[in-house]
């Protein structure tokens, strides 16, 4: 493969007919051996790793205020502690995000590990997304970092880097620039890009691909599947784009349309999946069960990406604080209404610019265990000034201990302010303006010109739909039940995706879940815009709610930040479903 070591060559790569992409990771603080046993359990030709989520660029952010030298993810250069050797031995190159907010740091780093480890390793690096020295976000921007595309990637490897670390690159990037780098396709090809890059996007979640945070686990469960320990994924790709979703022989888990079409409607808007390099047209994506733990995708189209890239700010807030007050038994809404009068009161002429009281979780008097028979006050504070927030916050609600309703007692002792941090994803810059640089194994720095055509990103039209199921007896019972369901966060919205696996289901919920019976189904989002998307190939909805999650991810007030939940919440709603639907 890429290695110095090793006597595959970059050309002997490019002569095979697929290459096979494993991920290991897909968020900072994902299974720390998923490297180790990716590089131990099956051949790779390349393994990548996922690190940057939203909010963790802004804890990267605050790692680097505190020291010049960080702002990467640490994690990674420990996992290469163990790994380098057998990378090395196996000849399997490592593309990841994992330089954060400083990649030259960390591929630093890398090269003291390697020259400690004896080992000869060639170390590349892609930069130029840090947009905060140009002040863009203006002031209290903790971090500004426009999304880059896979060419700088492409770029590294095709110089012979034997590991390529990045900043702020898309996640689907990661695997798209092994692959442009493998087949040698030119930034205009289009659809082979949007190919990688939807390969990309099912893997770049580790175990979401492969039965972890499946809506219908309990099937594969019943079907003898051990979701213990589910292996991380792999996509075969091909030449032309397609590609076989598949993971190491003997892990656990599970590979199925399903868990795959689950990873498909994640963290998407309408049918254009818009990356620097193609825009991916979602609505043309085909599975098939091709054989066990093995699903093919194909038809993928791909058209000229937009003219501009997405940024990722993220700013301090402020300050916050919270606590949780537990009330038991009855007059459940009585008690929380007279903790909140006395906090309030206790506070007056100091009460921070934000207050809010969250009553949750409603007992039930009689039930046969005290947690049971509990609800939940969940009390939250946030301010620019920390002293509003802090022991004087949390005085207020522990005085009240022996004067206040029966029963009273906290989950936790008080505590001090911690700041506060919003993430939000709203700005673009046009990509011309962005300085996409691969920094090569030897130092040379190469420019990443941007796309030589581009196309402005515009909706869909909702496709023809197919006949409504006939009319017939109903059940009132859970969506779930014929629904899977997986959501997520971009910024400030949060999106459902929701999918069914028979096309008389998909008859039957593409007429009845309408953005009005949504918003019915989950009231918190009815006074919140919400656009439905239609995926027809995959038997999909796609539900995007505006500004159901605040000042996003690091700043939102809801239980759910990241609107994990919100699709399992969309199951456990009743619907009058067709009995010849239900189990």
């Amino acid at each position: 493969m890429f290695f110095s070591g090793r006597a595959a060559t970059l050309k002997a790569m490019d002569a095979t007919p697929v290459v096979r992409i494993g991920n290991a990771s897909g968020f900072y603080g994902d299974r720390f051996a998923a490297m180790r046993e990716m590089l131990s359990d099956g051949p790779l030709d390349v393994l990548t790793g996922d690190y940057l989520a939203e909010l963790t660029m802004l804890i990267l952010g605050r790692d680097r205020l505190g020291d010049q030298e960080r702002g990467y993810a640490r994690t990674f250069l420990r996992q290469l502690e163990e790994c380098l050797g057998l990378a090395v031995e196996r000849g399997v190159p490592i593309v990841s995000n994992a330089g954060g907010l400083n990649p030259a740091a960390l591929a630093a780093r890398l090269t003291e590990l390697a020259d400690r480890l004896g080992l000869r390793v060639r170390v590349a690096r892609v930069e130029g997304d840090d947009l905060r020295t140009r002040e863009f976000g203006g002031k209290g921007a903790v971090t500004a970092n426009a999304y880059l595309g896979a060419q700088g990637i492409a770029a590294c490897l095709r110089a012979g880097a034997d590991i390529v670390v990045t900043g702020r690159v898309t996640d689907a990037s990661l695997v798209a620039g092994p692959a442009a780098a493998h087949f040698g396709w030119s930034p205009d090809d289009h659809d082979a890009l949007a190919g990688a890059i939807t390969a990309g996007h099912i893997i770049e979640c580790g175990a979401q691909a492969t039965g972890g945070n499946y809506a219908f686990f309990t099937e594969l469960q019943a079907e003898g599947r051990d979701l213990t320990r589910p292996g991380f994924p792999i996509a075969e790709i091909s030449a032309d784009g397609s590609s076989v979703i598949t993971k190491h022989d003997g892990t656990g888990g599970a590979v199925t349309v399903g868990t795959v079409t689950a990873q498909l409607v994640y963290e998407v808007a309408g049918a254009r999946y818009p990356n620097p390099d193609a825009t991916v047209r979602l609505d043309t994506v085909r599975l098939i069960q091709e054989g066990p733990d093995r699903v093919r995708v194909s038809g993928v189209r791909g058209e000229a990406p937009p003219p501009d890239l997405k940024v990722g700010l993220t700013r301090m807030a402020g300050f916050r604080n919270d606590m949780a007050l537990v009330l038991t038994g009855l007059d459940i809404e009585e008690k929380a209404a007279l903790a909140e009068r006395q906090i309030r009161t206790a506070l007056h002429g100091r009460e921070p610019r934000h207050l809010e009281f969250r009553l949750s979780r409603q007992g039930d008097p009689d039930a046969p265990t005290q947690e049971g028979a509990s609800a939940r006050l969940s009390i939250e504070a946030r301010d620019s000034d920390p002293d509003a927030v802090g022991r004087a916050f949390s005085a207020a609600v522990v005085e009240a201990a022996l004067a206040s309703y029966p029963g009273f007692h906290a989950t936790s002792p008080p505590k001090d302010a911690r700041p506060d941090g919003a993430v939000f994803a709203a700005a673009e810059v046009p990509a011309g303006l962005v300085d996409h640089v691969a920094v090569l194994p030897d130092g040379t720095r190469v420019g990443i010109d941007p796309p030589a055509a581009t196309r402005a990103l515009a909706e869909v039209a909702e496709p023809p739909l197919p006949d409504a199921l006939p009319s017939g007896p109903t059940r009132r019972a859970p969506l779930g039940l014929i629904a899977g369901a997986r959501s997520g966060d971009k910024g400030s919205d949060a999106n459902v995706g929701v999918w069914v696996r028979t096309d008389e289901e998909w008859r039957w919920l593409v007429h009845t879940l309408t953005t009005a019976e949504f918003q019915r189904l989950l009231p918190e989002t009815a006074p919140l815009p919400v656009t439905r998307h239609v995926f027809a190939n995959l038997r999909a909805l796609n539900f995007v709610v505006a500004g159901l999650l605040g000042d996003g991810t690091g700043g939102g007030t809801r239980s759910d930040p990241q609107a994990k939940a919100l699709g399992e919440w969309l199951r456990g709603r009743c619907m009058d479903i067709p009995e010849v639907l239900l189990p």
